[in-house]
This record gives C-alpha cells, sequence and structure tokens, in this order.
C-alpha cells in the first residue's frame, strides 16, 4: 500500500479551491488538446459513457488511469488511455497543494461527441 498522501475528487465539489481549479485545468487540457480525428473515431463507436479515474502525482506524471466503468468497447478505453498519457506531463500541483498531497485522483465521466467532454 502506498504511504503517499492523496486526495480523491470525485466531481467538481471540495472546499479546496485549489483542487478544483486543478483538476478543471486538467479537464480543460485534455478536452482542448484532443484532436478532433481521435474524436470522431471513438464517437462512431457504439459504446457506454466510461467512469475513468486518472491519478496525478504532485510533479504532474501519471500515476495511473483505472476504469471504475469500463465502455464496454476495448478500442474506446484504449483511445483514454492513449489521450491521457500522450498529453502529459500535467502541471506539477501548486505549491499550496503539493504541501498537502502526493496524488491527486480525478474522477470523471467521457463522454465524445465533436470533442471530448469530461464531467
Amino acid at each position: 500500500m502506498s504511504t503517499a498522501r492523496r486526495i480523491k475528487l470525485f466531481g467538481r465539489a471540495h472546499p479546496n479551491v485549489e483542487l478544483i481549479q486543478y483538476a478543471e485545468t486538467w479537464a480543460q487540457k485534455i478536452q482542448f488538446n484532443t484532436g478532433l480525428e481521435a474524436v470522431r473515431e471513438v464517437a462512431q463507436r457504439p459504446h457506454r459513457a466510461p467512469l475513468v479515474t486518472v491519478a496525478i502525482r504532485s510533479d504532474g506524471s501519471v500515476e495511473s488511469v483505472t476504469f471504475e466503468f469500463s465502455s464496454g468497447v476495448a478500442e474506446v478505453d484504449d483511445a483514454i488511455r492513449r489521450i491521457v498519457e500522450g498529453q502529459k506531463p500535467y502541471a506539477a500541483f501548486p505549491p499550496a497543494l503539493a504541501r498537502e498531497y502526493d496524488v491527486v485522483e480525478i474522477r470523471r465521466t467521457w463522454h465524445f461527441d465533436t470533442a471530448v467532454r469530461l464531467q
């Protein structure tokens, strides 16, 4: 078991504003930087909207990508892993957040239509 100080952010509500801002910046990077071709390819495959937790270390590296609920289509799940891995490194935690946590786990539902939408 890891001794890392971690926080799980499931949704967009938390009293730590810096944590919310970090997670929103991370989500925006995914949403704005995913190529249209990748989105179209995934959107064409019938699938469920997967629920994914991405664990990010304080230096911005990715610790893990965990599917809480799979899309039901291996190619869609693989595309999500490629999207997350392809956009790293992510921003390092701001100093106040890094003093509290070593890892932030961000859980979002992924939707594909004309873009990637993380909810």
